[in-house]
């Protein structure tokens, strides 16, 4: 075992590269349109009241005219989503020129091909080092029928891959009880 320099962000994120995470398009209708970001960070919070959260940095732009627009759709994306991820990670084009969406509950925008989604009112944002955690309340969600509804984009290590075990991809969800 090897100890790393916790000071360091390239060690940092070195070391906590090795837990994967799954992807999520964060999206948002603002006066000027729509607007998005991809995260990393997408989480369950709460089951009651239903409270999800993802952590977009403090200085993003992206995230403050989310903010503003005070509700957000969280967009699970698929294995077959890499693109998707890119366009929306990068700076400077018009990310929502490739995809097709529709209005969510909210009036942000949903992707029509999301493996999942959750629509939510922002409730509550805090400062956490050179993140913000922001909190949403969950006013609707769905899942989606398709071929790949089960296999989630996930990032691990600096790359894209999926979760492919038996175990993930076959064996139902329970609803009730169900570990967040």
């Amino acid at each position: 075992m090897t100890l790393v320099d916790h000071h360091d962000p390239a060690a940092f994120r070195g070391v906590l590269g090795h837990y994967p995470t799954g992807v999520a398009v964060v999206t948002a209708m603002t006066g000027d349109g729509p607007v998005g970001m991809a995260v990393g960070t997408f989480t369950s919070i709460s089951l009651s009241p239903p409270l999800v959260g993802f952590f977009p940095d403090r200085n993003s732009s992206t995230w403050a005219r989310i903010r503003t627009a005070g509700a957000f759709c969280a967009n699970i994306l698929g294995e077959d989503h890499q693109g998707v991820c890119r366009v929306f990670a990068s700076r400077g084009v018009d990310r929502f020129a490739a995809v097709d969406w529709v209005p969510g509950p909210t009036g942000s925008p949903v992707l029509t091909d999301a493996i999942a989604w959750a629509d939510c009112e922002l409730v509550d944002d805090h400062p956490v080092g050179d993140h913000q955690l922001a909190v949403g309340r969950v006013t609707a969600l769905s899942l989606h029928d398709g071929e790949h509804a089960h296999r989630p984009l996930v990032f691990h290590r600096g790359r894209y891959g999926t979760a492919t075990t038996a175990a993930a991809a076959l064996a139902p969800l329970p609803l009730e009880g169900a570990w967040l």
